[in-house]
Formats: C-alpha cells, structure tokens, sequence
C-alpha cells in the first residue's frame, strides 16, 4: 500500500513537472516598468524610488497552483514601491567588506563610516546549488525554485515591532533595489546587480557591541559560543532569554532555527562569561506550504513534518522544533516548566492586539491589502495559545534531557529521590561553584545523558527507588571516577556507562550496566552541529 501510494505521487510529480530544468525560470529583471529599467541600465539619473515585482516568475495557472499551492504568490507578484540603494547616502555611506550568503542567497557584509557592520541580503533566492550536479538540468530545480514562493518576502519587515515588545534583540530591515551594474559594488557589481535586497544590522563581531543592550563585550556565532561553553567552566548561555526567543519562533511559525540562525552577545559579570541570543535570517518565518496537495502530503507527520505552515492553530508545535533541535538540547536543559508557563504568558502580555497591529502595518501596502488582516488574525490567535505551546514545547526537550560539562574538571551528582523525581547537580571542582541543578520528573524524562567532556570528571549517583529514569553516564577524554550507589526495583538497568576501559575508575552496583569499550569514540560529542 505505502509503496502504491509513493508510486502515484512521483506520477503525479513527473505529469506536473517533468522536463529539464527551465533555463529562463526567473524573470530578466524585478523592475515593473520596462521604461524606467531601460534608464537605469543606461545609468542615466537614477530615480529615488522603482516599482518591483519580488518575484512574478512564481506565478502559476489553477491546475499548478491546486498540486503545488498557492503559497504566497500574489504576495510576490504584487508591484511594491521600494527605494533604489545608494551606496554613498544610505546610513552615512556604505562599503563593501565581503561578499557572502549560502547558497541560495546573494548577500554582502557592508561596513558604515562609523564602522558599523550591515546585511544586504537579496530577496530571491536560487536553490539550484544545494541539489548534486546531476539534478540541476532536471525538473527537480524547477520544483525546488518554485517552492520558495511558500515563504513571505516580506514577512521579515514586521517583526521588529513584536520583538522589541517581546524585549528580543533584533534587526530593522527595509526593502532596497539595486540597479544594475552599480559600480559602487566594485568587482561584485554583477553579482549584485538589479535584484531587490533587505539591508539590516549584522550583529557579527565587537563592531556592533553599542548596538545592543546590556553592554556586551563582544557578539560571536553559535559555534564559537558552544566551544567556550564547553571548554571553559565559566561561559553559559542565557537559557532563560534563549527559551524566550524559541517561544517567539513559534510564534512566528519559524521552523528553521538551527544554530546557524542565531548570534550570541558575551557579557562579563561576576567572573563569568554570559550569551544573551541574537535571532537572524527571518526567511521562514510565516512560512505557508499546505495548501496544495503534493506539498500537504509531503509535510505529513511521517514525511517532511518541518514544513509547518503559519496559521491560526499552533498545534504542531514538534514541527517547529525539528531543526532547532541541536542548539535547543545544548542550550535549553536547565529551564524547568513554570519558567516556561511564566515565559508564555509574560510574552502574551507584551504582544498586545496593539502591537501586532503596529507590526503588520510595516508592511508595504499592497502587500498589507493582501495578508494584513490575515496575518492579525493568525497572530491574535497564535499569541493566544503559547501556553499550551509551551507547554508541549517543554516536554519535547524534556524527554530527552543532554547535561555536559566542559574540559576542565566537573563533579556530576545524580540522586534519585523517589520514584518520580530524580536530582541533578553539577559543580566545578576548582571552586564547588554549581553551574546545573534541576530536578527531572519520570513522568516527563525517560532519558538523561550527562557528558563529561575533557577532564578528570567524577559522576556519583544515589538513591533506591522502585521506579526511575534511565542515567546515561558519558565520561569523556579525562580520567573519570563513576561510583553508581542508585538501585532502581523492577528489570532493566537504569544506569548505562559509556567510556574507554583505560583511564576510567568504575564502582557500580547492581543497577550499573558496563557498556565500556577500548574505542575512544565511544565519548565522541558533537560541540558546533556544523
């Protein structure tokens, strides 16, 4: 049956796209009037403002749009008046340091007067160089390029006013065109030229420190920052303002917040070393991909479930957490359920009908004709139902719960207190200075995983329960001490060490499987996810 029912999608695939991939997919040019595109290409005086469509070649007939979804092609292809970038004027002049983006996107990091560092991301993008050579002259990119059109090329433009509510740090984008062959870009001029881009902050470096509140010391990536909270005993993330920051992804409906969507703000106090997250790359955010019938099969709970669309109901709140799931388990173990249910209700209290109206009018106005009062009404409701989302959101991570020390020396305390809660303590070694506890319910947890990392670490479990959840001890590079005095009733052991044999001091119990072995990576751990 499964296999039937695949069959018959691919059918319906290759009769609705089948061919070679479209060499002229994209239109020649986003600028409305032929006219006014013919003065800028002969770099006569430039106008202050053009007309643009973002992205008419998303448009489709009814047969295309009933299979591959509506999603948000009116919104592409609707004129919208935007400024043309002038490198010389625009905040105070701007340079070009580097050209970047992945591989999809045309982007540059642009450098102010006052050294300042800016974004300047194109709108459109090609998804052409993440698919095998092969595929790139088959109807799959014509698929993958005409899918964009579920994301809102606007919808980054009404965020700032529901963050800066929420108390989350933020950019303020705003929509520029570049004409073409602009020599301000220098050798980058046709890379960047005639497409339509979102110019905003780029909090980066030390450059945009003053930029942010609570003066930081300096802004790193998510791969930096897990390196010096693992390798260091007094560097850690704000786990409490990140929890905040994922509840406003749901509420945005923002499925792709893996760690390379975010920065860290470091801060210095009282000897330690703090990351207080900086969301970016809005692409996903509002996202719509349901409302066609190849997409809404393929987005099924046991297909490619992440593509959740933004509407009324945030009920899948699992989908919108399979990509985040790597920064979430390092960065979120410690905050408990009320800190959660208190989050949720302190966001709901900032982001009034007021400010969500606020919000959407920065949209431009036909765009806000098209989704204004659709978008007030899914945030209203949205906003409505974080407590339950969080809730649930909680416990997702709570079912599998990743606790890691660092590389120097860390004590690991877990004490089993009775059949429903279990305790667990972390401290340095060097100063007895705890920096985990949290105790975990077996209603909630059915897994907790400690890493030891580097170092001389020493684990010590305790207490005699009937019932408990399973302790997975990992101890990592260093000379580790393990003594298991936990007896948890009933069958199956509840305590499972992983390490090498050398170099690892075990004293278990009758609760303590061996599962030591002489191959190092058996403490392998994953630090960046990149």
């Amino acid at each position: 049956m499964k296999l039937y029912f695949w069959q018959v999608i691919l059918a319906i695939t290759l009769l609705t796209s089948a061919g070679c991939a479209r060499k002229n997919f994209y239109a020649s040019t986003p600028v409305v009037d032929q006219e006014v595109f013919k003065h800028l290409k002969s770099n006569s005086a430039t106008p202050d403002s053009v007309t643009i469509q973002a992205g008419a070649h998303y448009e489709r007939s009814f047969l295309h749009r009933l299979f591959w979804g509506t999603h948000y092609r009116p919104v592409w292809s609707v004129p919208v008046t935007v400024p043309v970038f002038e490198m010389d004027t625009t905040w105070g002049g701007l340079t070009v340091e580097k050209k970047g983006g992945g591989f999809q996107t045309t982007s540059f990091t642009m450098v102010s007067a006052d050294n300042k560092t800016y974004a300047l991301r194109s709108l459109g993008k090609d998804p052409e160089e993440v698919l095998p050579g092969f595929w790139r002259k088959t109807f799959v990119v014509n698929i993958l390029r005409d899918q964009i059109s579920a994301s809102n090329p606007y919808g980054a433009l009404i965020i700032p006013p529901l963050a800066k509510a929420a108390g989350i740090p933020h950019a303020t984008p705003q929509l520029v065109y570049v004409r073409p062959n602009d020599a301000d870009f220098g050798e980058h001029q046709e890379a960047a030229s005639n497409k339509v881009y979102m110019l905003e902050e780029k909090y980066t470096d030390e450059r945009m420190v003053d930029e942010v509140t609570g003066n930081p010391v300096d802004i790193v990536g998510s791969g930096k920052m897990l390196n010096e909270v693992f390798g260091q005993q007094n560097h850690y993330p704000n786990q409490l303002a990140f929890a905040k920051a994922r509840l406003f992804d749901l509420l945005l409906g923002d499925w792709d917040r893996h760690e390379g969507q975010w920065e860290w703000a470091k801060y210095e106090r009282g000897g330690n070393h703090y990351y207080r997250p900086i969301p970016k790359d809005r692409d996903n955010a509002f996202y719509r991909f349901q409302d066609g019938i190849i997409p809404w099969l393929f987005s099924r709970n046991w297909a490619i479930r992440k593509f959740e669309t933004f509407d009324e109901d945030l009920s899948d709140v699992y989908a919108l957490t399979i990509n985040s799931r790597f920064i979430d388990q390092r960065a979120l173990a410690q905050v408990t359920r009320a800190q959660f249910d208190s989050l949720a209700v302190a966001l709901q209290q900032s982001i009034t009908d007021e400010v969500i109206a606020q919000a959407v009018s920065q949209f431009p106005a036909p765009v806000q004709e098209l989704e204004g009062e659709a978008t007030k009404r899914k945030l209203v409701s949205r906003r409505d139902q974080l407590p339950k989302a969080a809730s649930k959101f909680y416990e997702i991570l709570a079912k599998e719960v990743l606790i890691v020390g660092t590389d120097a020396e860390d004590v690991f305390e877990v004490k089993r207190l009775n059949d429903e809660e279990t305790a667990v303590t972390v401290r340095r070694k060097s100063d007895d200075y705890v920096s985990f506890q949290r105790t975990f319910h077996r209603s909630e947890t059915r897994l907790i995983t400690l890493h030891g990392l580097a170092g001389d670490d020493e684990f010590a479990l305790s207490g005699k329960v009937q019932q408990g959840i399973t302790v997975k001890v990992v101890g990592g590079r260093g000379e580790d001490e393990i003594k298991d005095e936990s007896k948890v009733s009933g069958w199956g052991k509840k305590t499972k060490v992983y390490d090498t044999v050398r170099g690892t001091e075990l004293e278990g119990g009758p609760d303590t499987k061996d599962r030591r072995t002489s191959d190092v990576r058996v403490h392998a751990f994953d630090r960046e996810g990149f």
